[in-house]
Formats: C-alpha cells, structure tokens, sequence
C-alpha cells in the first residue's frame, strides 16, 4: 500500500508554459544554463548561480538565498501561479513518435522510509544535503521525481478518458524536440478514485530522481521531529513525483569509456577479452549490441561485437545478470583494473541518447582509449532488482525522456 494525495499545484500559466519549463538541474552544468535560461526559465530557480557574474559557488549561502528570491519573484510576477484545489495531474511526454502518461502526485515520505516506495541506486550523502537546503529553504518541491508503479488497467482507463475528453492545459514541443502535454483533472470523483486505487498498490518504483526523493524524506522526518503534534496527514509529509505505468517506460543504454588499456596494446586487449567472450570484428560501420550479454566496443578505428560465454554470468541473480555486472567484472576490473566506478578517473559514463556515435568521437579525438556499449536494461530488471532489496552498480539506468521542471511544483509551505 502507498499513500497519495492530490495537491494545489504551482504553474506557469498556459502562455509562459514552455519558457518556465526547464530541463531537471542534473544534465546540464552552470555555463550550459546560463546559456539556455531565458527571462522566465526554472533555470533561474534550480540553477540559481547563473544569476551571478562570473557565475557563482551552487552551495554557496548567496546562491542558495537567490534561490528562494527568485521562487518568490516568479510568483509575484505571475509567472508561477497557485491552483486553488487540490488536483492530481497528467503530465504525458512524447518522443519519437511514442507517448507516455504519469500522474503527478503528492507520494508520503514514510513510505521511502519503510519501503514501499523502492529504489535500486545508492546515494551520496552530500548530493542530498544540497537538495534538502532547496527543499528547506523552499518549503517545496520545485522538481518533480520520477516513478513507476506496476501496470494497472483502470488507471490507463482513467487517464486515456480524461486525455480523449479534454483539451491539454499545456502542449508544447520542447527544444530537444521532445513534446510535453499537461492536463488537470478537475474531477472530484475523478480525483478521489485514484487516491483509493493507489492505496491497493503495493509498491512505487524509483525510476530518476534517489537524490531527490532521499532529500525530501529526509526533510518530511525533519518537520516531524519538530511538530509535537505530528499526525502524518500535513502537507511537509508529502513530495512531489510524477508516476508512469512501468510498462510505458523505455531506459535506454548508458554506455562506458575508459581513458587507457592498463598498459595493454589494442591487439594484446583483443586477445585477453577472448578468454570470457567470442570476440569478433564488425569493421568501421557502427555496431549496436543485439541483445543480453552481447557488448559492442571501439577500439583502435574499428568495432567489435562481445559475447560473453556460457558461464560467465548468472542468469539467476538480478545483479548478476546485468550486463553492467558482466562488463564490469570480466573486462574492467579483470582486465583494465578499473575497480571503483564511482571513484575511479580512468572511466566516463555516456548516455545513450547521445548515440554511439559519441563513443567513437571520443576515442578518436584521443581523450578514451576504447569505448563499451550496452544492452539496455529492462523495467523487468530494475524492478527484479528493487524487489530483492538488491541495488544496482553505478551508471545502470538512463531514462528519456527527462521531466520538464516547472511544469508543476508543490508546497508544503503554512
């Protein structure tokens, strides 16, 4: 069982949709949002260090303070307003042709302390407290986290009616091409059928978001520690998450480079991989891995197809399984000595989005010695994973598309 609630959403109205909505605080850097806030942007909000010339410290106290200013502005000029009832929301995205529908939704911060709202990734401590000072300072979740919840029909029902029976509050294209489509369901009914549905599910998913979602639980206990009068029903008790049915959801490959072979020539590598995997040469064409455990890798201007043999891996255990695992353990650390994914320097996590073509970019300017791409993870996997209680290496999952930020917010602020 979860707990949900519906909640008065903060938006841009419909005019300034498109120029408040940004793209999340962590896949782009300072400079890269300087360059891409306009007057109305989010950026000003989540990335608020672009406001100073030269662009200032992100966990500085002026940055953070210039944060909550300009949260205060945004509304004051009408650029974030209120809803006056509490709604859940639809908030569908499109890319490639294909659509997927989450629920924005109000999650309680218990149910990440206990469990029932799952995650598969560790977390860095101070990656939290920075979330949290925003969090804290804000009383609000200016940016959504991204769940998923196991398929449930009535809910498709309930979401396909509202989209087929209504006219979208918001729907604009955004500049990666990517569309966005928001509807509020003003239905009381409507509303209260799906608080009472969630209650029967047993457990949301963290797709995108541990570091956001640790931080907001983290300041749900704070506010509880502080009221002796806690009930568990106010509104600090609740974080902002947009939920997706998980088999609408697409992860795509997140793929490696490492900066030199240990010492290696490219033919002496060739050989050692042949030990765990048949080995063959696919030439200078591009070459995608085809299915579980079959990798592809540039090396030294050409591609390669990996399999790994019968043996090497176990299909059996949910971490086991992953080609991250099996990459990781028969070839960087085996082999190229890379033992810590999160510390080491030698090695650089692509997404997919970017395409392989990425990969060999950087391997033929210099900068990596080789390139590995994966297979991508299926929802079936991550969610095998959560399950168990089990976590996943570093670097696993690469969602798209992203959620826009600021295309509702919530507060818990009395």
């Amino acid at each position: 069982m979860v707990r949900i609630k519906p909640f008065c959403g903060i938006r841009p109205p419909k005019q300034h949709a498109a120029e408040v909505a940004s793209r999340p605080y962590d896949v782009l850097n300072s400079a890269e949002a300087k360059a891409e806030a306009t007057e109305r942007s989010l950026l000003h909000i989540i990335k608020p260090e672009i406001d100073f010339d030269p662009i200032a410290d992100e966990h500085s106290e002026e940055v953070y303070a210039k944060a909550m200013e300009n949260f205060k502005a945004w509304r004051a000029k009408g650029w974030l307003e209120q809803d006056a009832e509490e709604h859940y929301y639809i908030y569908a995205q499109t890319m490639e042709g294909r659509t997927q529908y989450g629920l924005a939704m109000c999650c309680h911060f218990e149910d990440y302390l206990s469990g029932a709202i799952k995650k598969h990734e560790l977390t860095r401590p101070d990656k939290e407290e920075d979330r949290m000072i925003h969090v804290r300072n804000q009383q609000a979740n200016i940016e959504p986290v991204f769940f998923a919840y196991p398929d449930h029909a009535e809910i498709d029902a309930i979401v396909a009616d509202v989209v087929k029976n209504n006219a979208p509050d918001y729907d604009f294209t955004a500049e990666d091409g990517f569309g966005h489509h928001f509807w509020v369901i003003r239905d009381r009914a409507t509303n209260d059928r799906i608080t009472e549905i969630f209650a029967s599910i047993p457990a949301l998913y963290v797709a995108d978001g541990h570091h956001r979602t640790a931080a907001a639980a983290r300041v749900g206990a704070e506010c509880k520690a502080r009221n002796p009068a806690h009930r568990g029903d106010e509104e600090y008790c609740y974080f902002l998450a947009v939920t997706f049915p998980a088999g609408q959801l697409r992860i795509i490959d997140y793929n490696r480079v490492v900066k030199d072979l240990n010492g290696l020539t490219p033919a002496q590598l060739v050989e050692k991989l042949r030990e765990h995997f048949d080995v063959e040469e696919k030439g200078a064409e591009i070459y995608h891995p085809s299915c579980l455990h079959n990798f592809s890798m540039y090396l030294d201007g050409r591609w390669w197809s990996l399999t790994a043999k019968e043996g090497t891996y176990d299909d059996n255990d949910p971490i086991g399984v992953l080609d991250v695992t099996v990459l990781s353990n028969l070839v960087l650390d085996k082999v190229l000595d890379i033992k810590d994914l999160r510390t080491s320097k030698r090695i650089d996590f692509v997404g997919g989005i970017r395409g392989l073509g990425e990969l060999k970019r950087r391997v033929d300017s210099g900068e990596m010695a080789a390139a590995f791409a994966l297979y991508p993870v299926s929802m079936k996997q991550l969610i095998d994973i959560a399950d168990t209680g089990n976590i996943m290496p570093p670097k696993t999952t690469w969602f798209e598309p992203k959620l826009r930020s600021g295309v509702v917010i919530h507060s818990f602020e009395k």
